[in-house]
C-alpha cells in the first residue's frame, strides 16, 4: 500500500499541461501561493501538501476514530427517537463550527489555491498561454452528479418514485443500498440496471459499527467485497461518513463516495476542501460537494434548494463536481420531495454541466489524471471567462 494514499493529487497533476514545466517551477508556484491555504506551516512537498489537504491531516492524529462516546451512541441509537436524533445533528453543527476551521457550506480555499499556483506559472514562465487537458467532456463547465443511500425497506420502496423523477427529466443517478439491514429487492436492483442507473453498496448493516476496530472491518469488508461483486457494483459510501481511508484500501471498488468538502454536520468531523475529485489509494474519491438532503432540510429547515443552487454557481466556476447524496427514505416526505423536484428543474433549466453516473465520472477523471482524456483548451490570464477568473477575482 502506498504510504501516502494522496500523492498523486499535486497541482501539476491537478491542471494537465500539456507542456512540462519543472517541478522547482511548480514548487515555487506553490510557495507563492500557499498563503491562501492558511497552514501553519509550510509542507516539505507536494505529497505531503496533498496529504494535509485532501487527507484531512489538518484535523489530528486521531481523525478517523471515534471517540468512546459516538461508539456509545451508536449502541443505543436504534433505541432513540428521530427528534433526538436531529437535535444532536445539529449539535454536530455547532460544535464544528468551532474546532474544523473549515468554512460552510462553502469552502472554497483549496480551489482558489490551485488556481492561483495556476496563475502564478503564468507568471513564472512568462506565458502568455497554455494548453490544458479539460476538466469535462466536451468543455462542460461542471459535473453534476447524483446519488442516493437507501438507509430503510421503507425507503427501498420509494426508489422507483425517485427513478421516475429523474428519468422524466433526463437525469441517471446512482442508488447505493445496505446489503444486511433490510430484505434487498432484487427485481428493483435489475430494473435500475436496465434503465441506465447505477447500483452500489452502502456499508454492510448501516449501525454505525463498520469503523468500531480494525478486526470488525475486516471481518465485514470480505462480505462487503463479496456483495460488490454479486452486484457487480464499483462504488460505496460508508454509512455516516465514518471513514479510515487506510483501512477502505481492502475495498474491491473503482470509486468511494465517503469524503466531502465541507461538512460540520456529520458525526466525524473533516473535509477534504475539494470540489473535485482526486486519487485516494486503490480507487477515485469523488466527494460529496452539497450539503445532504436531511442536514438541508430536517437540521436547517430550508424550504427550497436555495443553498444547493447558490453553492452549484460557485462550483462551477472552479470547473469542479456538484455531487449530491439525497436519501429515498426522507425524500418520501412531500417537503423534502418538493426542494428535491425544484433542483432538478432548476438544473435541467440551468445547464452547462456533463451529467454522468459517478462510475463514469470516476473513469473520466482517472484517464484525465493519467492525461488520456480527448478533450483540450487553451487558458490564459487575459481569457480569464476559461479557467483562471475565480483566481483573479478580488
Amino acid at each position: 500500500m502506498k504510504s501516502n494514499l494522496w500523492q498523486e493529487n499535486t497541482p501539476q497533476n491537478f491542471w494537465q499541461c500539456k507542456t512540462d514545466f519543472d517541478e522547482d517551477l511548480w514548487w515555487q508556484a506553490i510557495q507563492n501561493a500557499i498563503s491562501i491555504l492558511d497552514l501553519p506551516a509550510m509542507p516539505s512537498d507536494q505529497a505531503s501538501l496533498a496529504a494535509f489537504i485532501l487527507g484531512e491531516e489538518r484535523f489530528g492524529e486521531g481523525r478517523w476514530e471515534l471517540s468512546f462516546p459516538k461508539k456509545v451512541y451508536y449502541q443505543l441509537k436504534p433505541l432513540l427517537p428521530r427528534p433526538l436524533i436531529k437535535v444532536m445533528r445539529q449539535i454536530y453543527g455547532m460544535q464544528g463550527d468551532d474546532s474544523l476551521s473549515l468554512d460552510w457550506p462553502l469552502e472554497d480555499r483549496y480551489p482558489r489555491f490551485l488556481w492561483e499556483v495556476m496563475r502564478q506559472m503564468l507568471m513564472l514562465t512568462e506565458k502568455e498561454r497554455v494548453t490544458l487537458l479539460d476538466f469535462w467532456p466536451a468543455s462542460a463547465n461542471y459535473a453534476l452528479v447524483l446519488t442516493h443511500d437507501i438507509e430503510t425497506a421503507k425507503g427501498q420502496a420509494f426508489v422507483r418514485h425517485v427513478a421516475e423523477l429523474e428519468a422524466d427529466l433526463g437525469f441517471r443517478s446512482s442508488f447505493n443500498f445496505v446489503p444486511e439491514r433490510y430484505k434487498l429487492d432484487e427485481g428493483l436492483i435489475q430494473e435500475l440496471k436496465e434503465k441506465g442507473f447505477e447500483v452500489g453498496i452502502h456499508g454492510l448493516k448501516h449501525d454505525g459499527k463498520l469503523f468500531f476496530s480494525r478486526s470488525e472491518f475486516d471481518k465485514r469488508v470480505k462480505k462487503i467485497n463479496a456483495y460488490l461483486s454479486r452486484y457487480q457494483a464499483v462504488g460505496f459510501r460508508t454509512p455516516l461518513t465514518h471513514r479510515n481511508p487506510s483501512w477502505m484500501q481492502a475495498l474491491e471498488i473503482e470509486y468511494d463516495l465517503s469524503f466531502f468538502d465541507t461538512d460540520p454536520f456529520e458525526p466525524m468531523p473533516g473535509g477534504t476542501m475539494s470540489m473535485h475529485p482526486f486519487m485516494l489509494g486503490n480507487f477515485i474519491e469523488l466527494p460529496y460537494t452539497l450539503p445532504q438532503d436531511y442536514t438541508l432540510v430536517e437540521v436547517l429547515d430550508a424550504k427550497t434548494p436555495e443553498l444547493w443552487l447558490e453553492k452549484v454557481d460557485v462550483i462551477e466556476k472552479y470547473r469542479g463536481m456538484v455531487l449530491l447524496n439525497s436519501h429515498p427514505d426522507y425524500l418520501i416526505d412531500k417537503e423534502n420531495w418538493r426542494v428535491y423536484e425544484n433542483f432538478l428543474i432548476s438544473m435541467k433549466e440551468k445547464g452547462g454541466y456533463w451529467h454522468a453516473v459517478p462510475k463514469d465520472v470516476a473513469d473520466w477523471w482517472r484517464k484525465r489524471m493519467l492525461g488520456k482524456t480527448e478533450y483540450q483548451l487553451s487558458a490564459s490570464l487575459e481569457e480569464q471567462e476559461l479557467v483562471l477568473s475565480p483566481a483573479t477575482a478580488d
